[in-house]
């Protein structure tokens, strides 16, 4: 890629940033948790509870794996930043259509950079760990049935990188003979990185998090990333009862609304479906540490093995109070639709996903920022008198 002058100086401008701000990383070979309460000692001896699951899993080496990830994150932004807010050619974009989707992702956008993060991210798994397994957004599966699997989205929120909004994030995570241990959010514009890691509380930067949530639906806030991630039916459905059910849904972050859930910044809820696994697996483990609860749509516990029943259907809450509530409206078999969806407006949403020939184009995506749809405009419509 040849890099502009602008380029090389918005690169040269963020990164600076970065290293006058620094990073308050914690070290991974370090058992130690920095500060701490009676709350945050709670999470991490639930997390050595955990962690006793997998009994013939090596701490050592566990955390050798997370110090690994860091320079895998590292490495991924070195070949994203250069990219951030340049224009489409530079870009370099196109449409990735797949088929049996939901309408948001039957045709989804990527970039150079996409591609480019994961390659560094499976080069340096190859070098380091040849025997490894690797489980990529950009370039399929290899060794699946490996001990240990990277599984690696290298910018989850493409639509809202393209356009310039800073809430889209790499996904590392590292799964030990199928489930997830080791989980990486890194948001490189924001200078933003949390780390999962089994046994041990989650950290933002270094410091201990720990979710801040509401015990009762009526009072959560929910983040989805879009309606048109739900297929017409039973998970619309259940959808359009969890929006009814709390305080306010919002739209449009990604895995960046699940770091908020666990940081305890103000999200209480996320609800998403036809997931990917790279989608969701660093996840698991940032949620756990920080207190929360994270599982499919039927409370099954989030693993390679069973992706397949999971069929990409998500609920992460900040407690376990919230998710249980939350199960009890998503578990339901067969259940009808809402007095609610008989509102025109939604009939008209209805109408859109459900259609058979509705296939987004490109010029169809421009509309959309990260998934929103002309954010508080949509919030309006599909929350009406709230």
């Amino acid at each position: 890629m040849k890099i502009t002058a602008s380029v090389t100086i918005s690169l040269a401008t963020i990164l600076l940033r970065h290293v006058a701000e620094g990073f308050a990383y914690i070290d991974p070979s370090n058992g130690s948790i920095p500060g701490g309460n009676k709350k945050t000692e709670k999470i991490e001896n639930e997390m050595q509870q955990s962690a006793a699951l997998l009994p013939d899993c090596d701490p050592q080496l566990l955390k050798e794996h997370a110090q690994f990830a860091y320079e895998l994150a590292d490495a991924a932004r070195l070949e994203i930043l250069p990219y951030w807010r340049q224009s489409r050619h530079t870009l370099g974009q196109e449409i990735k259509v797949e088929k049996d989707r939901s309408v948001f992702q039957s045709a989804s956008p990527v970039t150079l950079a996409d591609r480019a993060a994961e390659r560094a991210m499976r080069e340096l798994i190859t070098e380091r760990y040849p025997q490894h397994g690797v489980y990529g957004e950009e370039y399929g599966v290899l060794r699946e049935d490996a001990d240990w699997v990277w599984v690696l989205d290298p910018i989850d929120g493409t639509r809202s990188f393209i356009t310039g909004k800073p809430l889209f994030g790499t996904l590392i995570a590292c799964l030990y003979k199928g489930t997830p241990v080791i989980g990486v959010i890194d948001q490189c514009i924001l200078n933003e990185r949390w780390l999962g890691l089994a046994g041990q509380v989650s950290t933002l930067n270094g410091e201990p998090i720990q979710t801040d949530g509401v015990v009762t639906l009526n009072e959560a806030e929910m983040y989805s990333t879009t309606p048109d991630m739900f297929q017409h039916g039973d998970e619309l459905n259940k959808f359009d009862a969890m929006r009814h059910a709390v305080k306010t849904p919002h739209y449009g972050a990604d895995c960046y609304a699940y770091a908020l859930v666990a940081s305890g910044f103000g999200a209480d809820i996320v609800v998403e479906a036809d997931l990917g696994l790279y989608d969701y697996c660093a996840l698991v483990p940032v949620l756990q540490g920080a207190g929360g609860s994270i599982s499919d749509w039927n409370g099954v516990e989030l693993t390679l093995q069973n992706h397949e029943i999971s069929k990409g259907r998500v609920l992460a809450c900040a407690n376990a109070k919230l998710h249980e509530q939350a199960l009890e409206i998503l578990s339901k078999p067969g259940l009808e639709s809402s007095d609610s969806l008989d509102d025109p407006s939604l009939t008209i949403l209805q109408d859109e996903i459900s259609s058979s020939t509705f296939i987004p184009s490109a010029q169809t995506l421009t509309p959309w920022v990260g998934g929103i749809i002309v954010g508080d405009i949509l919030e309006q419509i599909l929350h009406h008198g709230s």
